[in-house]
């Protein structure tokens, strides 16, 4: 085992693992414009032209995905579509449609794990393929993924473009996945991991911002490679934590980042609102109990209950509201979490003579936390909890076979609907690739 590395703050069994891979056999899959491209893939008119893929598409609706046409105009992430027209006239704004998204990503996935059964989703349109332990079957890496690009396009979408990255763990392969879009294939290695350092920012690093690299700038650390040749216990004293020997391990070919899926921490449901949504205060209930209804589906699928509730709304003011609740029993419908919440903000409406849910408001955030396994949960004396959840369950299974709209219960129920399916870049965990169909080779 390397020297700089023996006086680590880590367990033994975890330092067993902490070797420097010497091959590059980590892919890092990354789908260009992938809700831009899955569009476009579905409506050939679109191909070729460049389209945003918004929330809203109304004025000032958010571009949350430029195709990469629209990105050769300047458009961006986070860019507002009256903006954007601006730099290009010709641009189409599509409405999101995130359940195809879902879709495109469970079969990538499926396809990724006809290769290997080391396959790390990491987000909607990111995946990790290691083949560290698949020497024997696949012995040039560079050839798999060209191959995996083809098969891509083949089995799953002939618009469909992505970047890999090659190194010997997966940080690294990301960066190399971000170095040369779109359709990109990029390999570091120990031949020129240097090189590509020495041309790269500090916060050119995936997960390096503007704060991290004040407080490397302090330390003495100017450049990427400059990092890498820092010794962790430099980098752990710099930044004040074990993040420091993390950032050694991943400039320096050792894998820290690849784990299987863990449970939850938490789950947050969060919305802004349209100046529409607004308009009046039921209409920001009718969003809140969207959200709680939210999170009840994702704590029914993965069969926990939650003890702790946090909220926050935020105003056009700029000024914001939050506050959390402890549960003294664990908490699951979306009816009952409403309840707690709205509960909540009366006591403190009355006691300190402010309104919380008001006109003003443009976003809200609602959080559970604190997981009690349904095995645990145990009823009320007087109320047979354990049916109510079993149903609970049953509903969901129904929604997912035969559609959301077939089965509602009355908190469901709206003329219009007032919430809109999103979906984030970050979490991919309550995807599962057994709720679709398998492409066909």
């Amino acid at each position: 085992m390397p020297e700089n590395i023996v006086n680590c703050p880590l367990k033994k069994q975890t330092m067993d693992k902490l070797t420097p891979r010497k091959e590059a056999r980590v892919l890092f899959i990354d789908m260009n414009s992938f809700f831009a491209s899955c569009e476009q893939q579905d409506n050939f008119y679109l191909r070729g032209r460049p389209i945003a893929v918004c929330v809203y598409t109304g004025k000032f609706g958010c571009v949350i995905a430029p195709s990469i046409e629209a990105k050769q105009f300047g458009i961006k992430t986070g860019m507002r579509l009256n903006e954007a027209i601006l730099l290009c006239k010709n641009l189409i704004p599509i409405e999101t449609r995130p359940e195809r998204y879902r879709n495109y990503h469970t079969k990538i996935i499926q396809l990724l794990k006809s290769y290997c059964h080391d396959v790390y989703p990491k987000s909607i349109d990111e995946a990790v393929v290691d083949l560290t332990n698949y020497q024997l079957i696949y012995k040039d890496v560079l050839e798999v993924a060209k191959k995996i690009k083809k098969d891509i396009q083949e089995k799953v979408g002939e618009w469909l473009q992505c970047s890999i990255g090659i190194a010997p763990n997966s940080f690294l392969a990301k960066l190399a996945s971000d170095i040369q879009k779109p359709n990109g294939l990029v390999v570091i290695n120990s031949e020129n991991i240097d090189t590509i350092l020495n041309q790269l920012k500090l916060t050119d690093l995936p997960g390096i911002a503007e704060k991290m690299q004040l407080r490397l700038n302090k330390g003495g650390i100017t450049t990427a490679l400059q990092m890498r040749k820092t010794s962790p216990e430099n980098l752990r004293a710099i930044l004040k934590s074990v993040v420091g020997f993390y950032w050694h391990c991943r400039l320096n070919f050792i894998e820290v980042d690849l784990q299987q899926e863990q449970d939850y921490k938490s789950m947050q449901a969060m919305r802004h609102l349209s100046q529409e949504q607004r308009a009046s205060n039921s209409m920001i209930h009718e969003l809140l109990i969207s959200l709680c209804l939210t999170l009840e589906y994702r704590m029914v699928k993965r069969r926990v209950f939650a003890n702790t509730l946090a909220y926050t709304f935020r105003y056009a003011s700029g000024e914001q509201w939050s506050d959390f609740l402890n549960i003294s029993s664990p908490i699951q419908d979306g009816a009952d979490i409403y309840s707690a919440v709205l509960s909540r903000i009366k006591d403190f409406e009355k006691n300190h003579y402010e309104i919380v849910i008001h006109r003003g408001v443009v976003s809200i955030c609602l959080s559970v936390s604190n997981f009690s396994n349904h095995t645990i949960i145990q009823g009320n004396l007087f109320e047979d909890n354990h049916k109510k959840d079993d149903l609970r369950k049953v509903v969901y299974d129904l929604k997912n076979k035969f559609g959301e709209q077939k089965l509602m219960r009355a908190v469901e129920i709206k003329e219009d609907k007032i919430m809109q399916d999103v979906i984030g870049f970050g979490s991919i965990k309550d995807l599962d690739i057994n709720d679709i169909t398998e492409f066909t080779t």
